[in-house]
This record gives C-alpha cells, sequence and structure tokens, in this order.
C-alpha cells in the first residue's frame, strides 16, 4: 500500500463495499440458493483502531451510508457513500468523499457501475462502465465509458458484488472454513480484478451476539446465526504463501446478510465501524407476489 497515499487508501474500499454484505433481513429470495437479501439502507461511523509504523496517521473519522433496492427477480441496485476525514502528525486535515453506484442482474449476467472521488470537495477520479457475462465459459466483456473510453475482458470465472456475497454465505452455511474467488466490482477505474482470499470462522448459534452495542431495528438479528469473516484482496496472481494483501476487510455476517463489526486494514494503518443506523425496505413487489 506504500505506493498509495494515504487519502487514496482510504478510497480504496471496493465500489461495493457491499461485498462484506448487503446488510439485510429476510426478504427477497435468490432463485434455487436459499440465501435471502432484503432492500435496507445502513450508516456505519467510522473510527480509527489502529496506526502503525511511518503511517503518519493521527486520527481518522468517516462515515459510511449503504443502500440496497431491488431484488433476485429485478435485479440489485447499491448506493454508497463513504466520507473520511484524516488527520496526519502535522495537523493536516484531508477530505475523501467516494460515491459509488451500481445495478447488478440477479442471474449475474450483467453489472454497470458508476463512482466518482472527491478530495476536499474537489474531484479527483471518476470511474463508469457496463459488464456483460455472454455465458458462462466465456470472458466477461466490460465497457468503460469514464475515465475514457475503453474495452477489456476479464476472466470468467469473476464475480460481481451481490454474486460473490451469495456464494460466500452459501460457503458459510456449507461449514466451509476458505472461500477463493476472483472478483470485478469496478474498482482502479473499472479495470482491477481482485485476487480474494475469504476465511470464515465458527457458526454463532442465535442469541450468541447480544453483548453488541443496541442499534434500533437491529434486534431481530440475535435470532440468526452468523460467521466471523476475513477477506483478503490481492494483486491477480499472487502468490498467497508470501503475498500481502493489498487491504483486508473483516466483519461478522449474518445468515441473513447483515454485517456488523466492519474491520478496513490498509496495512499501514486500520478503521473500524459499526452500525449506527439501520431501516429496512418493504420487499420488492416482484418477489412479495
Amino acid at each position: 500500500m506504500k505506493h498509495l497515499s494515504l487519502a487514496r487508501m482510504l478510497g480504496a474500499v471496493p465500489l461495493a463495499l457491499a461485498v462484506l454484505a448487503p446488510w439485510s433481513v429476510a426478504s427477497s429470495q435468490v432463485a434455487g440458493q436459499g440465501i435471502v437479501l432484503a432492500p435496507h439502507r445502513a450508516v456505519y461511523d467510522m473510527t480509527l483502531a489502529e496506526a502503525r509504523g511511518g503511517a503518519g496517521v493521527t486520527q481518522v473519522t468517516g462515515r459510511m451510508v449503504y443502500e440496497l433496492t431491488g431484488s433476485a427477480c429485478e435485479g440489485y441496485t447499491q448506493n454508497m457513500r463513504f466520507v473520511t476525514q484524516m488527520t496526519n502528525e502535522g495537523g493536516t486535515t484531508v477530505v475523501t468523499d467516494l460515491r459509488s453506484s451500481s445495478w447488478e442482474e440477479g442471474s449475474g449476467k450483467r453489472f454497470r457501475f458508476n463512482s466518482s472521488q472527491y478530495r476536499d470537495e474537489k474531484p479527483t477520479e471518476v470511474t463508469a462502465g457496463d459488464a456483460a457475462r455472454p455465458n458462462t465459459a466465456d470472458d466477461i466483456k466490460v465497457e468503460l465509458t469514464k475515465p475514457a473510453k475503453k474495452d477489456l475482458s476479464v476472466p470468467a470465472r469473476s464475480y460481481f458484488p451481490v454474486q460473490h456475497s451469495i456464494a460466500l454465505l452459501e460457503a458459510a452455511k456449507a461449514g466451509k472454513t476458505v472461500f477463493r474467488a476472483d472478483l470485478y466490482d469496478g474498482s482502479e477505474k473499472g479495470e482491477k480484478v481482485y485476487d480474494t482470499v475469504s476465511f470464515i470462522g465458527g457458526q454463532r448459534r442465535p442469541g450468541s451476539i447480544r453483548n453488541l452495542p443496541q442499534v434500533k431495528n437491529a434486534e431481530q438479528l440475535d435470532r440468526m446465526a452468523a460467521w466471523p469473516v476475513s477477506i483478503g484482496y490481492f494483486e491477480p496472481g499472487s502468490d498467497m504463501k508470501d503475498a500481502v494483501p493489498v487491504y483486508e476487510l473483516s466483519f461478522l455476517f449474518f445468515a441473513n446478510g447483515v454485517s456488523r463489526k466492519l474491520f478496513i486494514d490498509y496495512g499501514e494503518f486500520a478503521i473500524e465501524g459499526e452500525i449506527k443506523e439501520i431501516v429496512f425496505h418493504p420487499p420488492s413487489k416482484c418477489e412479495a407476489k
């Protein structure tokens, strides 16, 4: 991570931090999967968890707002805004504002994404594109429109963000402890495919996590199982035995898709977040029928 500025590192969270979950309660059934996602809006407060030697960071505060709408039958729309204020040892403060929006077909055949990043209210990066999966055997075709028009292909085995969340939940429910997958979420100007490795801890049974901070509308999570999950994001082709991840994302992943106890480790420093507000939207009309 040393080749990136600290402000850029804070903005390096995947476009769908939703990869750590769509935070949700039961409402829409993913066809044939038994995995339920639901429309919702969640607000996280972010703080500095740890600063290591050479980081130069003394304080990080921020807020992330994530919203999921739609369903498996009409596709999922994800909107996120992640604003952080970082102070260095010299007392200089930088405000980074990452905004992203995406739509993903329920079958995982198509993915549209748009993101913009601001530093101290000045735009620094804009990305937009459309990815389509012709079939399971052919590479995914990506048409980028911003920052410049460009066509490229990514491996057919790559997952889109919601696809990855569903597959991760399936792996957890099946009792697997490791899940490896290539992930394409439109990051890094739409040209990045991350090699991800997820480590899944033992299942926390319903009622075993009641000591978490109380949040309105989140009490129903007490009745659900959950798994501690840690995802490492590596450069493509990395040797997993020796490579250091670009960053790591850890969280408590509930059976219905809700994520709590967020922890993002950038190497030189780490930030943590917890839900402060969560609202669940009505089920999708096509799923409610």
